[in-house]
């Protein structure tokens, strides 16, 4: 299963239902990146992604983008492929 990343703050709740939805899933671990504990990550969220907004997820080396794109993916069928591909 390919590694999740997900850049993250406490109390974000599109945070929490993003990882609600990747564990429905099947994903045991996510490596969160809290932004809100060192600032310097959202620096590196920023310049990765181009957005500012948290959760920014990443599914191996595929940005998904946040939460909202993490739902329309997996209605549109397309997050178990990602997360099962190698």
């Amino acid at each position: 299963m390919n590694a999740v990343r997900m850049y993250t703050t406490q109390v974000c709740p599109y945070c929490i239902r993003a990882k609600a939805l990747l564990k429905q899933r099947g994903v045991d671990a996510i490596e969160e990146v809290r932004i809100d504990l060192d600032p310097s990550q959202r620096d590196q969220m920023i310049a990765l992604t181009g957005r500012r907004t948290v959760p920014q997820i990443f599914i191996g080396n595929t940005h998904v983008g946040g939460c909202d794109d993490l739902v329309a993916l997996d209605r549109a069928g397309g997050l178990q492929p990602l997360l099962q591909a190698a």
